[in-house]
């Protein structure tokens, strides 16, 4: 035979076995009976702090439109006025002399009428201009003064030698040149000094004076 049970529950008797005799709890007094079906108890509902956090949804990733341009991330603008490389000084170079091109004086002959001709250059030809096209007129061209015929086309040749530092002459002519008096040897070189005598042709008729200047 099932034992009794205290139906109470709150008695600490509950669903404890009681003598078969018994017919109340000997704690609370409460009628006992062999089964007593445990009392259903409700649901415990959980407390505000205990509820679990809500889950946020998952974020869909939206992937950007393949037809728009790539612009790149935009920079803080570089502040020019401290950003500077240390300027290395250097010796100043000291300019380069060029001297001047060396010049040959001008060689001047005045006639005896007080007509000048001058040489063009550092050397040339002293003569009469020629008649028959194609042949250059010879840098000193005597041309035009009186006794004219005893000058040849190519009377003379007059140079400027850097070594001798003066002009020097040639005689080419056929009626001869001479110098302070002296016939010149043809194709002999002769210094010419300031101040000398030249006459070309033996009759004195066709005479200069040398100037250097």
């Amino acid at each position: 035979m099932p034992a009794n049970r205290c139906p109470n529950p709150s008695c600490e008797y509950f669903n404890r076995a009681l003598p078969n005799n018994a017919k109340v709890c000997p704690w609370c007094s409460t009628p006992v009976g062999n089964v007593v079906a445990p009392t259903p108890q409700p649901p415990i509902q959980p407390q505000p702090s205990q509820q679990p956090p809500s889950q946020q949804p998952p974020v869909q990733y939206q992937r950007p439109a393949t037809d728009q341009p790539y612009q790149a991330p935009q920079q803080a603008p570089v502040d020019y006025s401290t950003v500077y490389q240390p300027r290395v000084s250097y010796p100043p170079t000291p300019p380069v002399y060029t001297p001047p091109p060396q010049r040959a004086p001008v060689l001047k002959l005045i006639h005896s009428t007080g007509r000048e001709f001058n040489l063009v250059g550092e050397g040339g030809y002293i003569g009469r201009r020629s008649q028959s096209p194609g042949i250059a007129p010879p840098e000193i061209d005597l041309t035009g003064i009186p006794s004219e015929g005893i000058v040849s086309r190519r009377h003379a040749r007059v140079d400027w030698d850097w070594s001798q530092n003066s002009y020097m002459i040639v005689d080419m002519s056929t009626n001869g040149i001479y110098l302070n008096n002296t016939s010149l040897t043809p194709g002999m070189q002769y210094r010419l000094l300031n101040g000398d005598s030249l006459r070309f042709g033996q009759d004195n008729l066709v005479n200069f004076t040398v100037y250097i200047v």
